[in-house]
């Protein structure tokens, strides 16, 4: 079996930004050969208030499906753009509550495979 390379990045909630505390809370993944761009996310709302009582837990929501949307666009800011472009455009360093860590890589036969196993390994408690 051909194993390709990916690359993925962590998206993770940061409540208070002056504070550095975050919160896994998704995994973008993206596997030039096999022209694959996915994102997974899933927010755990009581670790979150763990860390900003008043966070804004609906909000924080869709700016994590906006990740999911955003590698499937078909209309919007990104469509047309190449999946690799996509990718760049949603790891570029930001000072927003949802952001995400740095890019890492590896080696894959099924992105898929390794998306869920990733999410299951950075992301579920």
């Amino acid at each position: 079996m051909t194993r390709d390379v990916y690359e993925y990045a962590v998206i993770r909630v940061v409540p208070k930004v002056e504070r550095g505390e975050l919160i896994n809370a998704g995994v973008l993944l993206y596997c030039q050969p096999r022209d694959y761009l996915c994102a997974r996310v899933g927010l755990d709302p009581v670790r979150l208030r763990a860390l900003d009582p008043h966070a804004d837990v609906d909000a924080v929501c869709r700016a994590l499906e906006a990740y999911e949307l955003a590698c499937g666009e078909r209309s919007g800011p990104l469509a047309g753009e190449p999946l690799g472009g996509r990718f760049r455009w949603l790891t570029a360093p930001r000072s927003t509550i949802v952001q995400t860590g740095p890019v890492h890589a590896g080696l894959t036969t099924d992105p898929d495979t390794e998306l869920a196993r990733l999410f299951d390994k950075l992301v579920r408690v």
